[in-house]
């Protein structure tokens, strides 16, 4: 009988990414894979290890898989397994570990684990089907340019967990995006570890993040192009002015900030002060229509003072950004912010993200309503359909990545809608 397997992912884009490949390499060497919920042979869990939330998460993820099937094989791939090592990991109920460099070898690794365990069919195929085993993503597609990071971070544990910088060549990333047009997707959300240091570690080959962007935008059947997370310091005139040039590139920049005061940033281990960051967001506002930037914040770094916490604040408001994605510092083990003094209580870091939750509703806001005052024509690739109030509509994002819906009859999942874009009664955003 065929062996089922189900999956379950945690944590980032890249963890995303690989979790596709491994759902694809398992199904090409005769899995059937169904939804997480459902009884299977084999639980396979996508870990994260970012923060002490995600180690839980997975741990509980863990956990849930046993209660599902207590005879099941229970995988445990990924970061969680980099950081803590396979004997920790397997105490927590873990037939198998997979680490992340081994991801792509999942279907060898449990058909010798299956083998030599003997391990029995417990499910067999399922009546229903497996909808729900992959993330939606619908006309866009992540796709992983690199892997690692070099820059040590005062606080974060991924260098440990992910290695060293490891860069794929453009050739690569451009057949992979000619097989995912001809799949039908349409826009490609480059993602990686750290997406700014592509081409780095094999500087003699000449490829960067500039030359890869501008050959998938050569590829046929790309519509959108969209970066994730970038670093302050790659954002220079020359990179801006290119990028310009590329009109698949949507006007959506995640600038990675992390601290509004040059103090913190510097214990945080961050090359840059936030002068030169808001040099980097005047860049962008040049050669790009008022942008959507957006951006992290860890709220409580140790030692982070009121006063500290003030420079923030008023940094955060003075850049106007759309979107800021706000976490609680997380204590990691093994980092040098672990050691450092002034550990902020729990209360204290809920507050101040709290407070930053606010602002960030309030940007927010103000950014929508920006675009929706100028009335211009915006474009909105469409995804998926939605009920709202009892009538379906179709949503989508806009190149500055607004949420906006269509009625359902404009398109279908992958068409380009074009208009000026309102607010309903309801707060939502209608395109027009």
């Amino acid at each position: 009988m065929v062996k089922t397997v189900a999956f379950h992912n945690l944590g980032c884009k890249v963890n995303s990414y690989e979790m596709e490949k491994m759902v694809k390499d398992l199904s090409e060497n005769g899995y059937l894979v169904v939804p997480f919920d459902q009884k299977a042979d084999i639980y396979i869990i996508n870990t994260c290890s970012v923060t002490n939330i995600a180690d839980r998460k997975s741990r509980q993820m863990i956990h849930r898989a046993k209660t599902f099937n207590p005879k099941a094989v229970i995988v445990a791939a990924g970061c969680y397994v980099n950081t803590h090592g396979e004997p920790q990991v397997k105490a927590e109920g873990v037939d198998l570990c997979v680490l992340n460099e081994e991801k792509r070898e999942i279907a060898a690794i449990l058909d010798r684990y299956c083998a030599e365990q003997d391990t029995p069919v417990t499910q067999g195929i399922p009546q229903s089907g497996c909808d729900g085993a992959l993330p939606a993503l619908h006309t866009r597609s992540f796709l992983k340019v690199q892997d690692g990071c070099d820059a040590f971070c005062s606080y974060c544990i991924i260098p440990y967990a992910r290695g060293r910088i490891n860069s794929r060549r453009i050739a690569d990333v451009v057949d992979e995006v000619g097989r995912l047009t001809a799949e039908g997707y349409s826009e490609f959300v480059l993602t990686g570890i750290h997406v700014s240091s592509y081409g780095r570690d094999r500087p003699e080959d000449g490829e960067t993040l500039t030359g890869l962007i501008k050959a998938i935008s050569d590829a046929e059947g790309v519509k959108r192009i969209r970066l994730s997370s970038l670093e302050p310091r790659i954002i220079t005139e020359g990179f801006v002015s290119g990028l310009s040039h590329i009109p698949q590139l949507c006007p959506h920049f995640h600038l990675s900030l992390q601290s509004g005061s040059d103090t913190v940033l510097k214990r945080m281990n961050r090359h840059y002060t936030t002068e030169e960051y808001f040099a980097g967001v005047g860049l962008l506002r040049k050669y790009f229509d008022d942008p959507a930037v957006t951006t992290d914040i860890i709220a409580g770094f140790p030692g982070e003072t009121e006063e500290e916490f003030n420079e923030t604040l008023d940094f955060v408001d003075k850049v106007g950004f759309y979107e800021t994605h706000i976490f609680k510092y997380s204590r990691r083990k093994g980092t040098v912010a672990d050691r450092m003094p002034g550990q902020h209580t729990e209360a204290v870091k809920h507050e101040r993200s709290q407070i930053l939750s606010e602002l960030n509703r309030k940007n927010k806001r103000a950014f929508e309503d920006r675009h929706i005052e100028g009335g211009k024509t915006k474009e909105l690739l469409l995804e998926d359909l939605e009920r709202i109030n009892g009538r379906e509509y179709i949503s989508g994002y806009t190149r500055e990545y607004i949420k906006a819906y269509a009625e359902a009859g404009r398109g279908s999942a992958g068409d380009i809608v074009t208009g000026r874009i309102v607010r309903n009664g309801n707060g939502d955003i209608m395109i027009k």
